[in-house]
């Protein structure tokens, strides 16, 4: 191995720049830096922390180019004013470290027990796994339900009109967070009515949201858990960005249940981020330290769906990193 391509593994596995980065955001440096800069002891006075330790970190954001140093004031860069907390980029709560997701990554220390005997590395690094930890701590769940909802901020209203939901006149989001897509899909298909199933904190959130989105008399959302019997005698129920975040024997109890809640001849959507069309090798091992997940491809997710009695019928690429697939529920 040459110098040169020793170095560059050593800088990629340096922790360094990226822990920067989230102490950056999670102390809001860019913010607090505004437009004309401002000096390390201005910084460390508002986020509350040491000077010269918050000096270092801000000296290596200047070498790795999000932040600028002039004269005695620190100022972010272009690309470090995405640490801003308001940046549409949205990479701010995915950094800030007391994010549910900020908190999430930094379990990836722990990647190794998850490797060696397919351990929680979530739960060896904050002794309970992420949805306890969501239940107990009620600011790691806003913020999961923030962030979900900037995340297909995008994505719903592709997902909403590239797959034709009219031939579902009643359709149940499972897991749907705060509405972000059932809303989007109601707007698209005005015939269609909805419900959303959640556990009770987000589903008040999603109640508001289908208010707010003026469709509260078409829709409505409800307390519960996909582990749960579901409302049954709809025509369609949703699974969007929800089986990756389990293994294989969870993911096929969710997807039984939504089975038998749809009957014979009713329908199971399921939205993924596939591995063989765009999911990336990162995601995928933040899956597994975090929930004990997976991204998988089409085939195995109808492998996983046959034993539930699910046919897969049709896959449709309905957004730019997501991809529909259609099962039936065998008669």
């Amino acid at each position: 191995m040459s110098t040169n391509a020793g170095r560059s593994l050593r800088e990629m596995a340096g922790l360094a720049t990226p822990m920067s980065l989230r102490v950056a955001a999670t102390l809001e440096l860019a913010d607090a830096a505004g437009t004309t800069g401002a000096t390390a002891r201005a910084l460390a006075d508002k986020a509350g922390v040491a000077e010269e330790p918050l000096r270092r970190v801000l000296d290596h954001l200047v070498t790795i180019g999000a932040f600028a140093r002039e004269g005695d004031r620190y100022v972010a860069t272009p690309e470090g004013r995405q640490l801003s907390r308001d940046d549409p980029s949205g990479i701010w709560p995915m950094l800030d470290i007391n994010s549910a997701i900020g908190r999430a990554e930094l379990a990836l220390v722990e990647l190794l027990p998850a490797v060696v005997d397919e351990s929680s590395a979530y739960a060896r690094r904050y002794g309970q796994d992420f949805w306890r930890d969501l239940a107990e701590r009620s600011e790691l769940r806003e913020s999961f339900d923030r962030t979900m909802a900037v995340r297909f901020r995008d994505f719903a209203p592709q997902i909403s009109t590239r797959y034709d939901w009219s031939r579902f006149p009643t359709v149940v989001d499972v897991g749907g967070g705060a509405a972000t897509l059932l809303v989007e899909i109601l707007r698209a298909h005005p015939a269609v009515t909805g419900r959303l199933v959640e556990l009770a904190p987000t589903a008040e959130a999603a109640t508001e949201a289908l208010a707010a989105a003026g469709l509260a008399d078409r829709a409505e959302a409800v307390s519960g858990s996909f582990f749960d019997p579901l409302p049954t005698g709809a025509d369609a129920y949703v699974l969007s960005d929800i089986l990756h975040n389990w293994n294989a024997a969870k993911a096929r109890e969710i997807l039984a249940g939504c089975a038998r809640a749809a009957g014979p001849g009713g329908h199971v959507i399921v939205v993924e981020q596939l591995r063989e069309e765009a999911a990336d090798t990162a995601i995928d091992l933040f899956m597994l330290s975090t929930f004990g997940g997976r991204e998988r491809t089409s085939a195995e997710l109808a492998e996983l769906a046959e034993p539930c009695g699910l046919v897969l019928r049709d896959t449709v690429q309905v957004a730019d990193a997501r991809t529909l697939l259609e099962f039936e529920v065998a008669g």
